[in-house]
């Protein structure tokens, strides 16, 4: 079943030219080319990128925190109730007062207890700043890391200063091994942060859309990321460093629209929507595909634009 899952999901026309087969990517005269078992890899390099993030917040992050005057807050937990647990996982956290009032009854204690256990038990939901502190610092490390290591890779390459230069020789482009540590390392992160997704801090939906479109399109801009003073503006944000802060978000903001209104609609889409076309009248599946991510892409640019504009507009005019 797995072979011929695995036949179907790298059938040559999907991910190839007419007449181009995985047999032609063969490596030859010193010449390596990617190959798709390769992408298995970025598994086990995610759990390193785990075992590097835990000790990276444990170790780092949380002395960080203290020297930046962040508390470990302890909150109370509530009593072992397991009526209250039932109801609060499979029923409702905010229980209506008759609710309570039933809950009471049935565990044959007053409705002040019932209510003061379920504020403890939301609490307990609710991460703590040194909890957001320590991931926040995690993906600042990662993109500012990725960012000068992606620009260390790129810049004194053909395709870095123009865009045309990416489909020289299309589709048999060899593979740098920078190129392939690069793209590892950024996978293996993007699956790290879905293996983690049920501790990591909630996010709104527009946030989980956001990174798993940015998974599966992933390194298209990210060389230009400014992401990382994002979450640097974050950081500062939780140590209540208002002006750094303040400043770190202005830079994220400038960086934002540069990167993601100017140099992605109009260089990159431009060179996978555009650009294609010269050198194949049949475009295959994975052209829509792809394509079809990165525009979902730049739709939540255009919404999280509209979004830090807003923000922009209040710290301007309402300080």
């Amino acid at each position: 079943i797995l072979r011929t899952l695995n036949s179907w999901f790298w059938w040559e026309n999907i991910w190839m030219p007419i007449n181009c087969t995985w047999a032609d990517f063969v490596d030859r005269d010193g010449l390596v080319f990617p190959k798709p078992h390769q992408l298995y890899a970025t598994i086990p390099y995610a759990f390193v990128l785990l075992i590097i993030r835990f000790f990276s917040e444990r170790y780092v992050a949380i002395p960080l925190a203290k020297a930046l005057g962040i508390k470990n807050v302890r909150r109370v937990k509530p009593q072992p109730n397991p009526v209250l647990e039932s109801y609060f996982r499979e029923c409702s956290r905010h229980p209506s007062q008759s609710e309570i009032q039933g809950l009471a009854k049935k565990c044959n204690c007053t409705v002040h207890l019932v209510e003061k256990w379920f504020r403890r038990r939301r609490n307990l939901e609710i991460p703590t700043v040194l909890r957001k502190f320590q991931e926040a610092f995690w993906r600042f490390s990662f993109y500012l890391t990725s960012s000068i290591v992606g620009f260390i890779f790129l810049y004194d390459k053909p395709w870095f200063y123009d865009i045309w230069q990416t489909w020289v020789g299309y589709p048999f482009q060899t593979l740098l091994p920078s190129q392939y540590w690069y793209y590892m390392a950024e996978i293996g992160f993007y699956w790290s942060l879905l293996f983690t997704l049920g501790i990591d801090n909630k996010r709104k939906a527009s946030v989980f859309i956001y990174e798993s479109t940015e998974f599966i399109s992933e390194n298209i801009c990210n060389t230009f990321d400014g992401f990382f003073s994002l979450q640097a503006a974050k950081m500062f944000n939780y140590a209540r460093w208002e002006k750094t802060c303040n400043m770190l978000f202005i830079i994220f903001s400038i960086s934002f629209f540069i990167t993601r209104m100017i140099l992605f609609p109009f260089w990159i889409l431009r060179a996978t929507l555009y650009q294609p076309t010269y050198y194949s009248t049949t475009p295959v599946i994975a052209y829509f595909f792809f394509n079809g991510m990165l525009l979902i892409l730049q739709g939540l640019h255009l919404y999280w634009g509209y979004l830090i504009f807003k923000i922009l507009k209040r710290f301007v005019f309402l300080k």
